[in-house]
């Protein structure tokens, strides 16, 4: 396999990755956060269930944690490789490429504190319910950094579909890739709600 070659394969599992099963875990983690909004008995059952499903540290460790550090490395490693060319072929194009690999960056820091707020601190004795939550949020600047971190990291995943879809040989036409980028904004548009909304039923 060329060098080439290689570089190509390893970008498409990065891709992949991205989609599944990062993607589908910040989704599906968001939704849980989301029952919040119905107070904080539905959060704690919500999280409690999840907390307590089978095999749950093998799935944490090699279904979230070991994509995220290779996706997050790679991608770091991506933004500060590439190369833009702004006005061509498309400046909006151009814009989201570049707000792909800066909000890539802000999200894999976002994540690790996250991790460490909420993960890390379960594993040193702290309870995994709405009250951990609150707690941290309490604070303006941490509420403004989690806002910030929920709409880059749910940015970084919607645009990451459209890219994924070109990769993967899914959209090939302009009219497909065009498309598929009024449903990454979609996506953005109602996975930012619930985010915004769970985060700040918290305060």
């Amino acid at each position: 396999m060329s060098k080439q070659d290689s570089s190509f394969l390893i970008r498409r599992i990065h891709s992949l990755l991205g989609v599944i099963p990062l993607g589908v875990f910040l989704v599906q983690h968001l939704v849980v956060n989301h029952f919040a909004t119905r107070g904080e008995e539905a959060f704690n059952q919500a999280a409690g269930f999840m907390g307590n499903l089978p095999f749950v540290i093998f799935l944490e460790v090699f279904v979230i944690y070991v994509p995220i550090l290779f996706h997050g490395i790679y991608g770091i490693y991506i933004a500060f490789t590439a190369q833009y060319k702004y006005g061509y072929p498309s400046t909006y194009r151009n814009i989201s490429f570049l707000l792909q690999r800066v909000t890539g960056v802000l999200s894999f820091i976002f994540i690790a504190i996250h991790v460490y707020q909420t993960r890390v601190q379960v594993f040193m004795g702290a309870d995994l319910d709405f009250d951990l939550v609150a707690d941290i949020v309490e604070n303006p600047l941490w509420l403004v950094f989690y806002i910030v971190g929920i709409l880059a990291t749910v940015y970084h995943f919607a645009n990451g579909l459209w890219s994924f879809a070109i990769t993967w040989g899914i959209t090939q036409s302009d009219r497909s890739q065009r498309i598929m980028g009024y449903v990454s904004l979609l996506v953005f548009v109602i996975v930012s709600f619930i985010g915004i909304q769970a985060i700040l039923a918290f305060i």
